[in-house]
């Protein structure tokens, strides 16, 4: 990466001037006045910053250095552009990796829905956030395996039943439960229940993700857990461990002292297992499958439940910061400014299924994903739908589509690259510049799982391609600057079609 090799360049200087060793960050500056990339590593070690940028030598990678308001602002060279379009062309669909994850196993969970009803909007946000946050962390180097854990038993699964017999403790409504009662007959809420689950989960739910594009590695059911004894397994560990106690006729886990805000109950008064009993074994059960890194897409409700499970990983000898819990807000559906109302257990809402029916999976996905899953999104419908560059996706799609319709015109079918030096234009090197930013992408976003950072890039991305579109003519009377270009071209399509197939969103050829 372009932003490493020169933290390495700042942290040599540093360390051959003032005999220190430091980890240096360097940043994008919003401005390009402020060079292409900055540091304040000399107000860190309140030094002298242009001590240090005189100290850095090089003559490959920069065109110059300078010193403004104790940041030391970095230019990139030319010649040190134009070589990277001969990286992205050689490297092709691998552009973009990084090897930081060592093929290290790491297990990304999402989704998850109780299978009591089809999935709707809020499923779709952690879904599509998990499995692009699979996809960059299989580019940065990981081992990343998907999975789905089904609750297939308890209390929601009897709720569920009690639903369908339509008695005092339904709480489920919607067509889905007529059709289901249709379906299922008998008196035993829990066995009902346990059977709509199964329905549920084959004929809706693994239909809408195969509609989502997402690919799990494995579909856990938490009933397993219970027919292949872990669960009784975790409780003969946590009493050896002395890390469980009896009060009030309930079984309590000591949480507090790994961590927790409270003790949690294991078993109830009546003898039912909590959910918790079952999270923890499904913990240790993946932690016995060897991953190194577990990460855990939640809803807005789950926020208090983080401190348990990182307790739970605690007393199974699993490190806690290795625990990694992205929370999605919620999503508001806005249709001519008004938002839809839905509620699940009124039997009013917009499933997942009529979304993507309705606006597309390409609108779908790139609009779940252009908000930090930290904050609230409200989905516009009927921007989604708009076939015009208002509509994001629409906007980046048209300019991959362009580099695919330019590239058609041209009788020039491989673009060489020994006239590179020829690539001058202002607009050619931002364009450049916009492409090396890929690897840093998968870099951030691997560090702090904010996949916005995706379709956000994805769009500065076509904007610097259309300027560039704009300003140059790509194919000319001068055959060498039209090879030059096209081989810009050519990069640019193998960075764009990277950057879609990490988001899952499709790559036209024509629009």
């Amino acid at each position: 990466m372009t932003r490493e090799e020169i933290e390495k360049l700042i942290e040599k200087a540093v360390r051959d001037f003032y005999k220190k060793e430091v980890k240096v960050k360097v940043e994008r500056p919003q401005d390009s006045v402020f060079g292409d990339y900055a540091t304040n590593v000399a107000m860190i070690l309140k030094k002298n910053p242009q001590e240090i940028a005189d100290v850095i030598k090089d003559s490959t990678i920069l065109e110059k250095i300078e010193v403004k308001a104790g940041f030391i602002n970095f230019f990139l060279s030319k010649k040190y552009l134009q070589k990277q379009i001969k990286e992205i062309l050689k490297k092709k669909e691998k552009f973009g990796q990084i090897k930081i994850g060592k093929r290290e196993k790491v297990n990304v969970e999402f989704i998850s829905a109780n299978p009591t009803g089809p999935l709707t909007l809020g499923n779709g946000r952690g879904g599509f956030c998990g499995d692009v946050l699979a996809n960059v962390l299989t580019k940065a180097g990981f081992k990343a395996e998907r999975e789905y854990y089904v609750n297939d038993t308890g209390e929601q699964v009897r709720k569920l039943g009690h639903s369908i017999l339509g008695d005092s403790e339904a709480v489920y409504r919607g067509d889905y439960i007529e059709e289901l009662r249709k379906k299922i007959k008998g008196e035993n809420a829990e066995k009902i229940g346990e059977k709509a689950a199964e329905i549920i989960l084959k004929e809706t739910i693994k239909p809408t993700v195969g509609k989502m594009k997402i690919k799990f590695d494995t579909w856990f059911s938490e009933k397993s857990l219970y027919q292949k004894k872990e669960v009784n397994k975790v409780l003969d560990f946590l009493e050896k461990e002395g890390s469980s106690y009896k009060k009030e006729r309930a079984l309590w886990f000591k949480s507090t002292e790994f961590g927790d805000d409270k003790d949690r109950v294991l078993i109830k008064a009546d003898g039912e297992p909590t959910y918790f009993l079952s999270d923890i074994a499904y913990l240790k059960n993946k932690i016995k499958r060897g991953f190194k890194t577990l990460f855990f897409f939640w809803g807005a409700d789950h926020f208090g439940y983080i401190n348990r499970i990182k307790a739970a990983a605690g007393v199974l000898g699993f490190d806690k910061d290795n625990v990694r819990i992205v929370i999605m807000q919620l999503v508001r559906l806005i249709r001519q400014g008004e938002e839809v109302k839905m509620s699940k257990r009124a039997g009013v809402y917009v499933t997942l299924d009529e979304l993507i029916d309705e606006v597309g999976l390409d609108a779908a996905r790139f609009f779940f994903l252009t908000r930090s899953p930290d904050t609230h999104l409200n989905f516009d419908l009927d921007l989604a739908k708009e076939q015009s560059e208002k509509n994001p996706v629409y906007y980046v799609q048209y300019a991959y589509a362009r580099i695919c319709s330019i590239l058609k015109k041209t009788e020039i079918k491989n673009p060489v690259t020994e006239n590179l030096k020829l690539l001058n234009h202002p607009s050619e090197l931002n364009l450049i510049k916009q492409l090396i930013r890929l690897p840093e992408i998968i870099e951030d976003t691997r560090r702090d799982y904010q996949v916005q950072r995706l379709p956000q890039y994805s769009v500065d991305l076509a904007t610097v391609f259309h300027q560039f579109y704009r300003d140059c003519r790509v194919i000319s009377g001068d055959k060498k600057l039209s090879k030059a270009r096209l081989s810009l071209v050519l990069a640019a399509k193998i960075v764009f079609k990277n950057t879609l197939d990490l988001m899952g969103v499709s790559a036209p050829g024509k629009m």
